[in-house]
């Protein structure tokens, strides 16, 4: 077997298999453009949220501190949580190679930057989770992407070879830490760029239908 042979196929979640839109949320939860600008700024772009990722910064704490800083209630930024959770919707596309891999016994793995409680919610609706023979959740592991070590946790935990192993993900940064490390990198745009790398570059020609 060559060297670069991929084994084990590595999922993100958000942007992957999973629809993810802060835009989409932020305009489904508040009316005016001003309120919008000022949730996205002290909310989904604030190290807090990087913080409930880690799993660092507990809900209860953190919409303590959203309400603060944007002037709302913690009813509504209790509210704004529950809506990214409810957003967190199945990308058809991707399921249906995810589905296919599983059934030719194509070892599955997710690696995925999110807090527990959103994990849990997930989990609780979602059957896409019994195919993954393995997950990993920042917020679960106090590790996040890019970091070497949430890599490194993938790997000894579940026994993979980096180089036998590829990771599937959409944010540019995770995707360079990944190939840092030596894991074998898909940059996700698409479903259908995604279906081609699996088939072509890694070897998957007889297992994904065009």
């Amino acid at each position: 077997m060559p060297e670069t042979d991929v084994k084990n196929v590595v999922f993100d979640l958000g942007g992957v298999v999973l629809h993810w839109s802060p835009t989409e949320i932020l305009h489904n939860t508040f009316a005016d453009e001003a309120t919008r600008a000022t949730v996205k700024r002290e909310v989904f772009q604030h190290p807090d949220w990087q913080d409930m990722d880690r799993g660092t910064l507990l809900e209860p704490e953190a919409v303590q501190r959203f309400g603060q800083r944007t002037g709302h209630s913690v009813e509504t930024m209790t509210n704004l949580l529950e809506n990214v959770k409810a957003s967190l919707l199945p990308i058809a596309e991707t399921q249906k190679i995810i589905q296919e891999l599983a059934a030719h016994d194509v070892p599955l793995y997710c690696l995925s930057n999110m807090p527990a409680t959103t994990a849990d919610h997930l989990r609780e609706r979602h059957t896409f989770f019994k195919l993954f023979r393995g997950v990993v959740i920042s917020g679960e592991i106090q590790l996040m992407k890019p970091d070497h070590a949430i890599f490194e946790h993938l790997v000894r935990r579940f026994g993979l070879a980096p180089k036998h192993t590829l990771f599937i993900d959409d944010h540019l940064p995770n995707i360079e830490g990944a190939a840092k490390f030596g894991l074998q990198t898909h940059h996700f745009t698409d479903p259908g760029r995604c279906r081609a790398a699996l088939r072509t570059q890694f070897g998957f020609g007889q297992v994904l239908a065009p």
